[in-house]
């Protein structure tokens, strides 16, 4: 296991480190790191959907895309973010997904400082209820990358402030607001320390849990070719807002794997219902296989159940949209 140690607190470049780790390091890897002030949106999500755009502009406030599915969450300086990467052992490719695995040893750390945290519903951590940890995960080829939230010292108004509250999201009818579902660790400790303190306890139980732990740094090659990933993809407004296309025809559904939303623009045609020239499919939910196979196979599709279905068909629809059936997926296109 590489811990592998991180200051730099530009989010476009922490994204970007993610990736260029999971894709160039063959050891497995464990990383704390923190961002700047920033909202961090899922893969499949509309960035426009989910930010607060007025405040985001007014704070400089910068928007990254991650790798992972789930949904979009605020950073800043007092919140830490935790990365684990590993390969799957041969012939356990399909479980690499598992978020109770990876959130063990952060649990299994909290309760060595008497804080009594728990896994809740599909990805959170909580402390008597209220969140402080948000988890997500990206499958690529053998590999599995778990990235997971720790609020800290959080500034609670700006986490507010900054993202759009979703009322779907709520069982009942009145919003409540971000503070009374989450907490920040720091509120929870026995003793007070800082988080820079806090980082460093956690690295050495890290380091003590795994018997081939080593820390290491990254070499100046490496923050050279994780800067041009920047300028390439992370930094770009093609990956962070470009990804979120126009449409014409939208819908969100709520399932058991998530939130669900389905755009589409539909060239109307001879035919009675038209036919989708272009289609994006976004959400909080998981997957294995990139969507974007799927979207390209409903091209040219009239949008017609029938005809829809018959794509879809084509597809292992687990593989694409974690606990969604094929039935749910189709509510989201009428």
């Amino acid at each position: 296991m590489l811990i592998i140690e991180r200051h730099k607190t530009n989010p476009y470049f922490n994204l970007a480190t993610e990736e260029y780790v999971m894709n160039h390091f063959n050891e497995d890897c464990f990383m704390l790191w923190r961002n700047a002030p920033s909202i961090i949106i899922g893969k499949h999500q509309n960035a426009m959907a989910e930010i607060n755009l007025d405040y985001v502009k007014q704070n400089n406030i910068d928007v990254v895309r991650r790798l992972s599915g789930g949904g979009a969450v605020f950073h800043d300086l007092g919140n830490i973010n935790f990365t684990f990467i590993k390969k799957a052992e041969k012939g356990q490719e399909e479980n690499l997904v598992d978020f109770h695995k990876f959130t063990e040893p952060i649990l299994e750390f909290l309760q060595t400082l008497n804080i009594n945290a728990k896994f809740e519903g599909r990805n959170d951590l909580t402390i008597d209820g209220k969140k402080f940890s948000g988890n997500a995960e990206h499958v690529f080829k053998n590999k599995v990358l778990h990235h997971g939230t720790l609020l800290f010292q959080a500034v609670m108004t700006d986490l507010s402030n900054a993202l759009k509250v979703d009322e779907s999201k709520f069982k009942d009818k009145a919003v409540k607001s971000v503070r009374s579902r989450v907490t920040n660790i720091s509120e929870h400790l026995e003793k007070p320390m800082d988080i820079e303190e806090f980082m460093d306890k956690i690295n050495k139980y890290m380091r003590d849990k795994y018997n081939d732990a080593r820390i290491i740094t990254l070499s100046q090659e490496d923050e050279k070719n994780i800067q041009d990933l920047v300028d390439k993809k992370y930094g770009t407004w093609n990956w962070n807002f470009g990804y979120s296309p126009n449409y014409n025809f939208t819908k969100k559904i709520k399932t058991n794997g998530g939130h669900l939303e389905v755009n589409l623009d539909v060239q109307k045609g001879v035919i009675k219902k038209g036919v989708i020239r272009d289609a994006k499919i976004y959400g909080d939910f998981f997957n294995i296989r990139d969507i974007e196979d799927i979207e390209a196979a409903l091209t040219d599709c009239p949008h017609e159940e029938q005809n829809i279905r018959e794509r879809l068909g084509r597809f292992r629809i687990e593989d694409y949209f974690h606990n969604i059936t094929t039935d749910e997926l189709i509510q989201a296109f009428f």
